[in-house]
This record gives structure tokens, C-alpha cells and sequence, in this order.
């Protein structure tokens, strides 16, 4: 049993109703340390042996089912990527505000460019969210697989990149490069995790949806009643890898009802089901619920990288998740219908 299963509500459950339309219920806006996020090693998932790649696939299924977050370690990826991206986190969140609202999201329909600070409001609180970030998107141009010369820079027109900052765009698609990679890679341990051919997933992400975000979240004296950093919501694609610094602030809602921390572990990555990947598997993966509080005192950045399949490719259900017994609960749509439908209800907010 679960460690916040054995809690007891000390007043009624709370309820609220997500952009994706989902209701929720929790005990408390206050947050507890549990044992309840696995924290798995990968590094089978590199072996030439078939046994050992279904082993961490065992254990990812099992993450991904109860509650739909884990931490990875030993996933390969050189930690100066990710120190890199937070210098430029840094370095664009520092300038004044007239130049970030030089590349604001409001002046495209795409969900990129700057987020400006404490502009939404997700969760309906007395204040708005206290954070502010920029977005950018797969670009073929940057891809391992696919990159050349000859590549078109796809993104040239669709996204707003800041012209002052030497070094910027080069140095987040490095960081960029390193993850897709390796989104790559897990997708296949998924396809075991669900027990199906390890290369069931290879057609749907040679062309994916791989946004990636600059979290900037200043320390906020707001109790989580009144104000978060970011509401509870879930993510949009297929699943998340979240790059934290060492400030603490990401809290995750467990099938009991409580917020749960998910304290920074240095060296590791956190990874959550989203959205495509929930629809897709019948429910059999859970999109859980996630927020941040930023009560360190400190500024906290993160980085989430969001990977999802080819816009063009129907999100059709998982052969090993749908049965007689148990028919698809979802209409198939394509990845690109949902997460612009997806996209445009979070701009609303």
C-alpha cells in the first residue's frame, strides 16, 4: 500500500476542474514527503541484452500504472547540458521586460516564445501563478537523426527567438538534442513496458512533437491557497522529462488525494506520463496531476522537454489496452488535432 494511502482526510476533499476537462479531488493544499515516486535506474535500457531492457521496462510499467511519475538516473546525459540551459535561463529571464515581450507567445498561434511572469491563472487562486517561461519546438534542423546542412531551419518564421543573446538557441537545441535522443530510446522500453514489439513506436517519432520549455519561478510568500508557481494541471503529449535545479518546488497529486514532493535528486531526471500517452493506453498510463510551490526561498528554474509523436499520426489505442471487456474510452484523433485543441485551451486561461 502506497505510504499517503494511510492518511487520514482531516477535512473534506477539495475539487477542481483542469483545462483537459478532468475533475479532481484532493484532502489539502498542503504538501507531504511520501515514498511513493520510484526512483529507477535505466541503464539497462543501453544493453545489447533483450532481458535486461524488458527488466527496466517491468519497472517503468509499473511506475507509469500507479502513479504515472518516476525519477531516472544513469540515463546517460551529461549534466553540463543541463547546467547550460540554466545559465541561458538565467541570462533570458534577467533582461528587462520590454525585451521578452519582443518574442511574448501573443504574437503568434503557436504555443511558443515568452510566457510572461505571473500572467495565468490555471487553478483559479486569489493570485496568479508566480512564474514566467519561454517555449521552443522540434526543429529537423537540430535533430540527430535527421540534421544536415541542407536542412531547412524550420523554425525560423514560427518561432521568436531573442536577437540579443549570442549563443542562446544554439545552446538549448544542444541541451534539446541530448533528450530527444533519448526520448528516442525510452520509447522503445514503453513498447516493451506495454509488452509489445520494442519497435512498435518507431514510425511515430521520427517526425515528433519535442517542445521545450524555461521555467523561471521566483520564491513566493503566498500560502498554495492563495497562489502556486504553476497550477495543477497534466501535461499534453506522450510524456515529460523535467530537468530541476536543486530548489525544491514540484508536487505530485497521488490516487489518494494528497500533494506529494518531488524533491530534486541530483544526477536524475523526472518522468511523467502525459496526456496522448494516457488516451492511448486506455487509461491502462496514468497523466497524474502536477503543480509547483515554490517555498525554498530561493529562485527555482527547471527545464521540461514534452515528447509526443508525429502531429500526423492518429492516436490510435494500444492493442495490449483494449479488449471486449474493455473498449477504447476515447474518439482517435490525430496527435496534432489533440495538442492544439490542447494548446489553445491553455492560452485561454
Amino acid at each position: 500500500m502506497s505510504s499517503t494511502a494511510t492518511l487520514e482526510a482531516t477535512q473534506p476533499a477539495l475539487t477542481l476542474t483542469l483545462q483537459n476537462g478532468q475533475n479532481i479531488r484532493f484532502h489539502s493544499d498542503t504538501s507531504v514527503e511520501a515514498d511513493e515516486i520510484p526512483v529507477i535506474d535505466i541503464s539497462g535500457i543501453f544493453s545489447d541484452d533483450l532481458a535486461d531492457r524488458k527488466a527496466v521496462a517491468e519497472q517503468i510499467r509499473e511506475a507509469a500504472h500507479r502513479i504515472g511519475f518516476f525519477y531516472i538516473i544513469n540515463h546517460g546525459i551529461d549534466e553540463k547540458y543541463a547546467a547550460g540551459t540554466f545559465e541561458q535561463a538565467k541570462r533570458f529571464f534577467g533582461q528587462d521586460e520590454q525585451k521578452k515581450m519582443s518574442v511574448c507567445t501573443d504574437l503568434v498561434e503557436e504555443y511558443v516564445g515568452y510566457f510572461p511572469m505571473a500572467k495565468y491563472n490555471r487553478n483559479g487562486k486569489k493570485k496568479n501563478d508566480l512564474m514566467e517561461a519561454y517555449n521552443w519546438g522540434y526543429n529537423p534542423k537540430f535533430d540527430p537523426e535527421v540534421a544536415s546542412a541542407d536542412e531547412p531551419d524550420t523554425d525560423a518564421v514560427k518561432l521568436l527567438w531573442p536577437k540579443n543573446l549570442p549563443g542562446f538557441k544554439d545552446t538549448l537545441y544542444e541541451h534539446h538534442a541530448q533528450l530527444l535522443t533519448l526520448a528516442r530510446r525510452l520509447t522503445k522500453t514503453f513498447a516493451l513496458a506495454l509488452h509489445l514489439d520494442e519497435n512498435y513506436f518507431d514510425e511515430y517519432v521520427k517526425t515528433p512533437a519535442a517542445g521545450m520549455r524555461l521555467t523561471h519561478y521566483p520564491p513566493q510568500d503566498a500560502l498554495p491557497s492563495d497562489q502556486l508557481g504553476i497550477g495543477a494541471h497534466t501535461d499534453f503529449e506522450c510524456f515529460t522529462f523535467v530537468t530541476q535545479d536543486d530548489k525544491a518546488g514540484l508536487e505530485v497529486l497521488s490516487k489518494s488525494g494528497y500533494w506529494i514532493k518531488a524533491k530534486p535528486i541530483p544526477g536524475s531526471i523526472v518522468v511523467n506520463i502525459a496526456d496522448c500517452f494516457m488516451r492511448q493506453t486506455n487509461d491502462y498510463f496514468v497523466s497524474t496531476v502536477h503543480r509547483v510551490v515554490n517555498k525554498a526561498g530561493a529562485e527555482r528554474y527547471s527545464c521540461p522537454f514534452f515528447f509526443g509523436f508525429d502531429h500526423n499520426m492518429k492516436l490510435e489505442p494500444i492493442p495490449t489496452c483494449v479488449s471486449d471487456e474493455n473498449p477504447m474510452k476515447y474518439p482517435v484523433v490525430t496527435s496534432g488535432e489533440y495538442l492544439k485543441w490542447r494548446a489553445q485551451q491553455a492560452k485561454k486561461v
